[in-house]
């Protein structure tokens, strides 16, 4: 019974890990190009799903050779999302700044696909699959520097590789729900306030993620040493 309750424990705490403040902050900055609810939730799923990809493979092989992640290789993983939140930070101030230069934003449709964006410059549809990567990559990246704390905790919890393997997959599947959740609610307000107001939010996060990115890559380097 307590090995299940402990299995079981993994969809709470993979709930409240989506909530981490660098996974709010990298998805702060992607969820600027949804402005509502129903996709703010998709991009978050997206972003959860990789996150929950990258666990497994890493769970897996750590699994079956019967070892924790090595620290020097988890302090490169984290070191790479700190790199990304910088990336992303940088895009967001970049992505504001540009649509500042567009003018208001308007609604219209391009063969029967009606949407809303910043200003009257021509753009391109390229469906549905060259959105989806951003996110899904982002999550890999943050799987992957999760991994060593986590299978360093079902390690030292949970004596068979079976436990170990469902308490990383529902850890998973509560990252997926949590960010999912968050990001519905913060694509909802976002789109809940005028033009400028979101130029502001969507600069704000952007610098948020650059401080965050450059102060978390800081006292990394010298684990890599």
């Amino acid at each position: 019974m307590a090995p299940l309750a402990g299995i079981l424990l993994g969809l709470l705490v993979g709930l409240r890990h989506a909530f981490e403040p660098d996974h709010l902050t990298a998805m702060a900055t992607l969820v600027g190009e949804t402005r509502d609810a129903r996709r703010g939730a998709i991009l978050g799923a997206i972003w959860g799903l990789g996150h929950t990809v990258a666990l497994i493979i890493v769970g897996v092989v750590l699994i079956s050779v019967g070892d924790a992640l090595p620290p020097r290789l988890a302090a490169a993983f984290e070191l790479a999302v700190a790199g990304v939140l910088v990336v992303l930070g940088i895009r967001a101030i970049a992505r504001a700044w540009h649509e500042g230069l567009r003018g208001p934003a308007r609604d219209h449709s391009h063969r029967g696909h009606r949407h809303h964006h910043d200003g009257p410059a021509a753009h391109i549809h390229v469906g549905r699959a060259t959105v989806a990567w951003r996110p899904l990559a982002v999550g890999l990246v943050h799987g992957l520097a999760g991994s060593g704390a986590l299978t360093a905790l079902v390690f030292a919890q949970l004596a068979s590789a079976a436990e170990r393997l469902a308490y990383i997959s529902l850890f998973g599947i509560g990252s997926i729900a949590g960010m999912a959740a968050a990001s519905a609610i913060a694509g909802a307000s976002l789109g809940a306030v005028p033009g400028r107001a979101q130029r502001s939010l969507l600069v704000g996060a952007g610098v948020l993620s650059v401080i965050l990115g450059i102060a978390w890559s800081v006292p990394l380097y010298s684990q890599l040493a």
